[in-house]
């Protein structure tokens, strides 16, 4: 609160969308490491490790290889085409290049995936929360879900993105603060130091569980070649287009970029961003390690879901100090996730639908727009609690996630061609391309002899988008392109 009273005094619509420009790249790069891993991310990444059905061991790492090649690519192409045209939206590429349905289409599915992702990583924490700290003390979920989405609306609606690179540095810190103790707790225990921890990782001392049953792989495995999701390069290509699609083509995570003094600055920030991120995932991986570790050092039973192997590791087995870190981290991973979020939501409905631009928008309207998406959120969270369906949850944010495929089409398109469409038609090619690949992918096992598609279905769906888009276009005529309207 006190970082919001600073930040936003004096501003306005410019400094809520992208901190007039100013905000320094060296703090934009470290609050990226926040805002890229969210609470899901702190406790499934480690979980994940000794996963029974999946055996993942480290295998999670070579789709990290993949982001920081995806990373450099935004770096090149897309951070010099947002700052050459100056975008408060990124989305305004789309209207510039395909037109103005092709522009409603890609801003309303980012606010379709971005409302309903943000909504679901934030259930996932408020479980925790309710599970092992706040139901205890008789404290309602409602409540728990009120109480996350307040706060997080009474620092950012005043100065936005301004005052979010400044908190999103701070919630970094002790994210990985949270990971560094975690670490050094679970080697204490264990009486391990650095050289025993990479000995017991590269021996096959600890294997994940094959099914429940036999043991199968050894957990400090990085790389697979076999023909499963986890093969090397469907990971590897699968993380450079994830990275692609879901940061340079995110309204949420470029916006910070577009904060930065200029396109120099945000090339630095995204480079050293991309570098640092790599660590932080091992990190992540090794705690994973670790915590299996420690479990079967001490005899415990895992518990049914991977997920929930660090939240009661920390809360019913580690030190009072190690539970309270946990939780400290937990909470920065999910707020620096969420409060970039609000603030592109609330930038995307402005720009993309109202017409905000530099000099046009009110700030009143602005400010009911962010707390509109705030009680979005809150209202689509406890709608997911009430469900008391995590496989149906679940489905629905694998679906929200189908709608970067189009993104990713539409965006290879007009960057791949000069080709004009028939926008008119866009938005019935950016619907059907994930709906097939959604039948696709449930009917892969009869269809296609038992193929199992892993996130190579973005790619897939981009390519169905960009051929749809091939047919719905003409061959480029520069003079004819020279004398059309222009909006």
């Amino acid at each position: 609160m006190l970082t919001s009273w600073f930040t936003s005094r004096g501003g306005d619509n410019q400094s809520f969308f992208v901190a007039d420009r100013q905000a320094p790249w060296y703090l934009v790069a470290f609050g990226m490491i926040g805002a890229s891993l969210s609470g899901v991310t702190f406790v499934s990444v480690p979980g994940a490790v000794g996963a029974g059905v999946g055996n993942n061991a480290f295998s999670y790492f070579q789709l990290v290889l993949g982001y920081f090649v995806g990373y450099q690519i935004i770096i090149r192409v897309l951070l010099p085409l947002y700052y050459r045209l100056n975008l408060t939206s990124i989305y305004g590429y789309l209207r510039l290049r395909l037109g103005p349905s092709s522009h409603y289409t890609g801003a309303s599915f980012f606010l379709v995936s971005r409302t309903i992702g943000s909504s679901f990583r934030l259930y996932l924490v408020s479980m925790i929360l309710d599970q092992f700290i706040l139901g205890p003390l008789g404290i309602p979920f409602a409540l728990t879900v009120v109480l996350t989405i307040a706060l997080i609306w009474l620092y950012t609606y005043r100065g936005g993105m301004k005052t979010i690179v400044i908190t999103d540095t701070f919630q970094t810190a002790f994210l990985l603060l949270a990971v560094v103790f975690s670490l050094y707790s679970i080697m204490g225990d264990l009486g391990w130091n650095a050289t025993e921890l990479y000995r017991a990782m590269t021996s096959d001392a600890l294997r994940c569980p094959d099914n429940g049953a036999q043991p199968g792989t050894p957990m400090g495995q990085i790389f697979f070649g076999d023909n499963g999701s986890r093969n090397f390069w469907k990971m590897f290509f699968s993380g450079i287009f994830i990275t692609v699609v879901m940061t340079g083509l995110d309204q949420d995570m470029m916006q910070k970029n577009l904060s930065c003094r200029n396109l120099r600055d945000a090339q630095k920030n995204m480079f050293w961003f991309s570098l640092v991120l790599v660590v932080v995932n091992l990190l992540f991986l090794v705690l994973g390690y670790l915590l299996y570790a420690y479990a079967d050092h001490h005899q415990l039973t895992l518990p049914s879901k991977a997920d929930l192997l660090f939240p009661t590791l920390a809360f019913e087995h580690f030190s009072v100090a190690a539970g309270l870190t946990f939780v400290i981290g937990l909470i920065a991973a999910a707020y620096s996730t969420a409060d970039s979020a609000l603030a592109a939501l609330t930038t995307s409905f402005c720009v993309d639908f109202l017409g905000f631009d530099q000099t046009k928008g009110s700030t009143r309207t602005r400010k009911f727009v962010h707390l509109g998406m705030s009680l979005l959120i809150a209202v689509q969270i406890l709608i997911f609690h009430s469900l008391h369906n995590e496989s149906l949850i679940t489905q629905l944010f694998t679906v929200a996630g189908y709608t970067y495929g189009p993104l990713l089409g539409m965006f290879a398109f007009g960057l791949a061609t000069k080709r004009p469409v028939l926008d008119r038609w866009v938005p019935w090619v950016a619907v059907a391309a994930p709906v097939l690949c959604y039948a696709l992918k449930a009917n892969a096992d009869r269809w296609l002899g038992g193929y199992q598609f892993g996130f190579e279905l973005l790619i897939l769906n981009g390519a169905l988008t960009f051929g749809g888009l091939w047919l719905l276009s003409q061959p480029w005529n520069p003079v004819a392109q020279a004398q059309a309207p222009t909006d």
